[in-house]
């Protein structure tokens, strides 16, 4: 089709001439594009390398890794997960064996789980431990041969290639590179904005706070990010100072059920504290957090350490990404919720189903359940 488009718009320019420009101009392109998206990547998102543990042959995980360096993908290299009884000799990290592959996922913050394999080994000894991280929502990246990539390829996974070792990620997350890219500059772009036009609100309310009760204008509290990630949520304090201390003594009024605690009628909230609940100012300091990408505008719910200290390994996938400042949990009522299962159903079926759009159309959403300050208190 190019060349019979070129033949009756240049006919006096050979084939070959045309091939040859077409090959170096493509590779030009291709290098352009490589080297823009990951300025992009780099500026617009708080890159880091995701953490990276290692199961398998240890010989092969050695020359897996020497090409591995070679190439643009970058990880941090947390330890090596042991085969059963497998000797720790020569090994740099040992972080366990593989039978606590949960416990070391939660405990060092696992990204990913790269299970190298030898061309004589049986699939089925690590479909399990396969099947676990992606019930967490870690990624799993499966070095192999040729032949078993045929036979494990399925629609969440794809394959490439580090070097002469065939690899096949298996994944849960919806959002590539380049949309993570699209993500955190709309992000930045709303935050940033907010952060500047609301700007006033945020001093008059701290004010407010001030002059109504004793304490710090803004509460820091410890909160679990993606994958385990620890950070400091910003918010307006809207509860006395001691609200932390008076919490366990409240906890047999707890209205919600599972692992989070809410009471309508909190006797530990100020009262600015009662009208910034009810607007969802308090919120507004999270538009920090989010420029400091430790959030996103649109994610998951922020839980604390108490919270993810009782999860179940299912639950774990709902920190598979980062939380956010509203999600569907927000418009789909907030503290109308009671079940926390049920929280964590919505987280699932917004990392399940995302798309830049989704997010678009829950920042409405949400600007509608605020105006009519629907399930708020």
């Amino acid at each position: 089709m190019t060349t019979s488009i070129m033949y009756v718009y240049n006919p006096h320019q050979s084939i070959r001439e045309f091939h040859i420009m077409f090959l170096v101009l493509s590779y030009v392109a291709i290098c352009v594009n490589m080297v823009i998206s990951r300025f992009l990547q780099m500026t617009f998102t708080t890159y880091r390398a995701p953490r990276a543990a290692f199961v398998g042959n240890f010989d092969e995980y050695e020359k897996f890794n020497y090409f591995l360096n070679k190439t643009s993908v970058k990880v941090e290299e947390i330890g090596y997960i042991l085969e059963g009884d497998m000797p720790a000799n020569r090994i740099f990290n040992v972080l366990g064996t593989l039978a606590g592959l949960e416990d070391i996922i939660k405990k060092y913050e696992i990204d990913q789980v790269f299970f190298i394999i030898h061309s004589d080994d049986n699939i089925e000894r690590i479909q399990e431990y396969i099947d676990i991280c992606l019930e967490m929502g870690v990624t799993v990246k499966v070095v192999m041969d040729v032949a078993y990539s045929r036979r494990m390829n399925r629609s969440d996974s794809y394959v490439s290639s580090v070097g002469t070792y065939p690899l096949i990620t298996y994944h849960t997350i919806a959002l590539n590179s380049y949309e993570q890219v699209l993500k955190r500059g709309m992000d930045l772009m709303v935050s940033i904005t907010a952060a500047i036009v609301l700007l006033p609100l945020m001093l008059i309310t701290c004010l407010a706070i001030k002059l109504d009760s004793p304490g710090p204008v803004i509460f820091k509290q410890k909160r679990v990010g993606q994958n385990g990630r620890m950070f400091e949520i910003f918010k307006f304090r809207s509860m006395c100072e001691d609200a932390e201390s008076l919490k366990h003594e409240l906890e047999s009024q707890n209205e919600m059920e599972g692992l989070m605690f809410k009471i309508k009628d909190d006797p530990r909230i100020t009262r600015v504290g009662k009208f910034i609940r009810k607007t969802s100012i308090d919120e507004l300091p999270q538009l920090f957090n989010v420029i400091r990408g430790e959030m996103s505008l649109v994610g998951t719910r922020p839980p604390t350490t108490e919270e993810v200290s009782g999860y179940k390994r299912s639950q774990w996938r709902r920190i598979s990404i980062k939380p956010g400042i509203t999600g569907l949990w927000q418009i789909s009522g907030r503290n109308d919720i009671k079940s926390f299962d049920e929280v964590v159903e919505l987280d699932l079926k917004y990392i399940d189903n995302w798309t830049i759009w989704s997010d678009l159309e829950i920042l409405f959403k949400t600007v509608g359940v605020l105006i009519k300050r629907k399930g708020a208190y």
